[in-house]
């Protein structure tokens, strides 16, 4: 019986030795899964504490995975990325799901993996699916083809078109951008025309350097297969309609707005009426980018938000002046269906660009909040509206229009969103004068908040930034949206009753002192910073801090400091490269060798080669010629340079002419040189002791920077991977010249390309 007594497991002090084995191993698992539970649970513990909205995250692993596709370089990466998305919401459901603990870390982790893949996926499938490869090769052709756009550029003379026709290699339909100066411009070009005409097209260039502007990707999902100028008279064959409703209505009433008020206030007022930017002159628009003024020239928030307010309480009080109908409607319900209707009216007539598009959503979404007695002003509203720019537009993710406009909105809606500025705008018992310095001490915090985030943008797409901005929109915020803007919308509906020439008078006046304030603060000592091309790690920094400081509440957001104040750190590290090399081999430039002066190996007369030299060497000044230099040498056809970086002398060779050398002699002289630089291919006896960038180096590449002191080239190829847009010469394929298309084909071209063409 005492056996049926006894214990089930040994007892005593003593464990046996394979007892004691057991759980030695078996320790080592339950560590490791219990730092990684503690690790859950504080993330947990912190989401539950830290005050966030969960709408607006979405949108940003959406935009997470659109930058991530631009970002990565070849199909592999784009499909690891969505792998890791799908992966890391398959991984938090099966290793959270089951037990039902850590909610919110499940549920953020799903979350934002599935909106990464998808926004991956989705920028690919629409590159894929609407991309626009471009022709094959620069050609003079005459062809024949038929206007699906006209575009006038009074301020430089030019007309541009935007024309359906045939590529006179492959016979596909292709969409081409062409220009003729206005002098020759017949009235019978409009939309529809059927022209004939000779013109040279080009393929849509890429980046001149690494960081400069990718029109050639722009291009691709535009729809746009080439670019060119047209050759000579323009035969007529068929005319064409006066265009689209918009675009008549557009193209009239910015007519008539120059009619009315001549000089850069009337160009500037056609601007605001009608989204016409194209007579703006190039000083005046300059003066405006350098003062930070840029954006009341291109339609956006604030014209939109001007125009529905107005239309809002205009109708609201009209309305309430007729007793039946306020007893009888709900005025404010009217008002904000009237104040929607104005802003997408004025949004098709600016010409529906991405950033009025944004705005006008964000518009609508407010009268839709105001309607509904919710908050207007969330982010919330601005995560909707950029959820749908992303979902129909992806590629505007990486342009600066649509960083520009929501990190200027995300600024505002997150500064008076925080607590310390709502109490500080609290309503109080205090004298007027009191009132009107708090308003303008806001105003004046909400300018800086704003150029402090749009500076790093600024300073990533165009290598300048202003440094007064937040100053001078302090007073042409409240000029443009009180004065001038009202004035013409008052001209134009006097000029119905031929009575509008008073309020002409005074919106001069006004955009008279828009410019004067625009000029005075371009020209104050300072007024620009300029920077080279700043890496895409420091850029993401920016953004990544910004977007926390915007989406989370509390003191939790102040976090956002830490990236951003690294990228700082990253950002005053950057020094210009010593050599520019275009992709053509043409241009040179060399940095370092004098403060103010960049020299270039050619001079030329293309004001887009020499501002991309200027701003990929984050200078302001003015460019040499190594003629005039006294430490090259040079003969008509080549120039030699000693430079002296990180500590030794490099000798450069840089080929400019086009006559035939001596084989013997230039493999000598290139034995000589550290780096030999040439338009051409080069013989293979040409061995420099370092590069040779020549035409078949620079066919593969593109065009690169060099920086002497790390021996580092960075060159476009490296940043483009391996896109649709990216066709350097070298991997482009000669196809057989098919025979010439008939005239009919314009129009199937048409047909086809306007069905693909966004």
């Amino acid at each position: 019986m005492a056996s049926d007594n006894s214990p089930l497991v040994p007892i005593g002090s003593d464990p046996p030795l394979g007892a004691a084995l057991q759980q030695k191993h078996w320790r080592k698992p339950l560590d490791l899964s219990s730092a990684l539970v503690r690790v859950a649970a504080r993330v947990e513990k912190f989401l539950e504490s830290a005050g966030y909205d969960l709408g607006p995250w979405p949108v940003a692993g959406l935009a997470v995975g659109i930058a991530a596709w631009f970002a990565g370089g070849n199909s592999w990466q784009w499909v690891a990325a969505i792998a890791l998305g799908l992966g890391a919401a398959l991984g938090a459901s099966a290793a959270m799901g089951s037990e039902g603990r850590f909610t919110l870390l499940r549920r953020a982790v799903q979350v934002m993996g599935i909106a990464f893949a998808g926004g991956c996926a989705l920028v690919w499938a629409k590159a894929a699916l609407i991309g626009t490869p471009p022709i094959e090769r620069p050609m003079v052709v005459r062809i024949d083809a038929r206007v699906l756009s006209r575009e006038e550029l009074p301020a430089d003379e030019k007309v541009r078109l935007i024309v359906a026709t045939r590529d006179p290699e492959s016979g596909r339909a292709i969409a081409v951008r062409v220009s003729l100066n206005s002098t020759a411009d017949s009235a019978g070009i409009t939309e529809g025309s059927l022209l004939r005409l000779r013109a040279r097209l080009v393929p849509p260039a890429p980046p001149m350097l690494p960081g400069g502007c990718d029109f050639a990707r722009s291009a691709w999902f535009s729809g746009l297969a080439a670019t060119g100028s047209v050759l000579g008279p323009i035969e007529v064959l068929q005319p064409g309609k006066e265009g689209g409703l918009i675009q008549s209505a557009q193209r009239s009433l910015s007519h008539h707005v120059r009619s009315q008020l001549s000089g850069s206030p009337g160009t500037l007022a056609a601007a605001f009426a009608s989204g016409d930017r194209g007579a703006i002159a190039p000083d005046d628009e300059d003066a405006m980018r350098d003062a930070g003024l840029t954006h009341l020239l291109s339609i956006s928030g604030l014209h939109v938000s001007a125009v529905i307010a107005a239309a809002y309480v205009i109708v609201l009080r009209l309305l309430a002046l007729i007793p039946w109908l306020a007893l009888r409607l709900r005025l404010p319900i009217v008002a904000a269906g009237a104040g929607a209707a104005a802003g997408i009216g004025y949004t098709l007539l600016t010409g529906a660009q991405v950033p009025t598009i944004r705005s006008c959503i964000g518009a609508v979404l407010v009268m839709l909040a105001l309607v509904l007695g919710r908050e207007a002003l969330s982010m919330r509203m601005v995560a909707v509206a950029a959820l749908v720019v992303l979902v129909i537009w992806p590629e505007a993710l990486v342009g600066p229009g649509f960083q520009m406009s929501f990190a200027s909105v995300i600024a505002i809606v997150a500064l008076h969103g925080s607590a310390p500025m709502r109490a500080f705008l609290a309503p109080r018992e205090e004298p007027i004068w009191q009132r009107w310095l708090r308003q303008l001490t806001a105003i004046l915090a909400t300018g800086v908040v704003i150029e402090l985030a749009l500076m790093p943008i600024g300073l990533f797409h165009f290598h300048r930034a202003g440094v007064y901005g937040a100053l001078a929109n302090v007073i042409a915020i409240p000029l443009t949206t009180l004065a001038s803007m009202p004035l013409i919308a008052l001209a134009l509906l006097f000029d119905s009753f031929g009575a509008g020439a008073p309020f002409w008078w005074l919106a001069g006046k006004s955009l008279e002192l828009l410019l004067a304030l625009a000029h005075w603060t371009a020209a104050l000592p300072g007024a620009v910073t300029m920077m080279p091309a700043m890496g895409q790690g420091a850029f993401a920094l920016f953004v990544g801090g910004g977007l926390w400081l915007a989406l989370w509440r509390g003191r939790v957001r102040l976090y956002g400091l830490a990236p951003a104040m690294l990228g700082l750190l990253l950002l005053g590290r950057i020094t210009p490269p010593d050599l520019l090399i275009s992709g053509d081999g043409r241009h040179v430039g060399i940095t370092g060798e004098s403060a103010s002066e960049l020299l270039v190996l050619r001079e030329t007369r293309s004001e887009y080669t020499r501002d991309n030299l200027l701003e990929q060497a984050g200078m302001d000044g003015e460019i040499r010629l190594l003629d005039d230099w006294p430490g090259a040498r040079c003969t008509p056809g080549f120039c030699a340079i000693r430079i002296e970086r990180g500590g030794r002398t490099w000798q450069l060779l840089l080929a400019r002419g086009t006559a035939m050398v001596e084989e013997r002699a230039l493999a000598a002289a290139c034995e000589r040189a550290d780096i030999v630089v040439a338009a051409r291919y080069l013989p293979y006896s040409c061995q420099p002791r370092w590069i040779k960038a020549d035409r078949r180096m620079l066919d593969t590449t593109g065009g690169l920077t060099i920086d002497l002191n790390r021996q580092r080239l960075d060159t476009v190829a490296q940043h483009e991977g391996e896109h649709g847009w990216w066709s350097p010469p070298a991997a482009r394929q000669r196809r057989p010249w098919p025979a010439p298309t008939a005239s009919g084909d314009a129009d199937a071209a048409s047909a086809n390309v306007s069905a693909k063409t966004p």
